[in-house]
């Protein structure tokens, strides 16, 4: 699918790995909405992109406001695709603690919430939108959503970041059967450690440690090196139904 000339949306685009993906869709000629939390450095982000690019805060778990954002992306032309980043990190809790005291529950739930129920939320509202579209380069659309390695090699205390990314995983190639009679492709790209604010809050000797782990090359995943994935899976006519790991080959210990 031509990227040059379309219409898209990134969710989780005021930062990150949606902003980095936002950036090379705009360098390939796409007219992109930004999506994001109210309060968060979307205008700025949008503003960093230029004319192409323009913000609307919206909560992936919000009906009416992603709705807003979807009907801001088709003022700028039918929908052709959405990359999906916006998601949280899971906090580290053992199933039960040295005392024996089951985890919190409202946190596994709310974690679900977000990076689950968000995906399922965006999925199925850019469907219904895309649908309408007349066929371009035999796609009417095409999404691509976040997991993490966590979906495959979850740590300890991530039972509820693992539970959330192996469902998007999992649903990948459900959504692509799905959504073939309607010419919708649906990807997942499942990121490793990569140099994102999420991240930059752990200590420098933290991070040296993450990006000595990775087998080749030895860093952080650059944002940049999502985003080029993303609008290449977006261009890329028979790709469709697959998690990508994007991980330089990184397999997580269990702590």
């Amino acid at each position: 699918m031509r990227i040059d000339g379309i219409s898209a949306l990134v969710t989780g685009g005021a930062s990150g790995l949606g902003l980095a993906s936002a950036r090379v869709l705009v360098a390939r000629g796409a007219k992109v909405v930004l999506a994001d939390l109210k309060g968060s450095p979307g205008e700025e982000a949008a503003a960093s992109l230029g004319d192409a690019a323009s913000f609307v805060p919206a909560d992936v778990t919000d009906t009416d406001s992603f709705n807003a954002a979807l009907d801001a992306a088709e003022a700028n032309g039918p929908l052709r695709a959405v990359v999906h980043c916006a998601g949280r990190g899971g906090d580290r809790t053992r199933i039960i603690d040295r005392q024996r005291v089951p985890g919190g529950l409202d946190t596994f739930e709310e974690v679900l919430r977000i990076n689950l129920v968000g995906t399922y939320n965006a999925l199925r509202l850019a469907a219904a939108r895309m649908s309408g579209n007349e066929p371009l380069d035999g796609d009417r659309g095409a999404v691509v959503m976040t997991a993490s390695v966590a979906a495959f090699d979850g740590q300890i205390g991530q039972t509820s970041y693992t539970a959330s990314k192996a469902a998007v995983h999992g649903i990948t190639l459900v959504a692509a059967r799905d959504l073939a009679s309607w010419q919708i492709r649906v990807n997942t790209i499942a990121p490793g450690v990569f140099d994102t604010p999420m991240l930059g809050r752990l200590r420098e000797d933290i991070r040296d440690g993450l990006a000595a782990s990775v087998p080749h090359p030895k860093r952080l995943g650059d944002p940049a090196d999502f985003g080029k994935l993303a609008a290449d899976i977006l261009e890329n006519s028979y790709l469709n139904g697959q998690t990508i790991r994007l991980d330089g080959s990184i397999r997580m210990a269990p702590r």
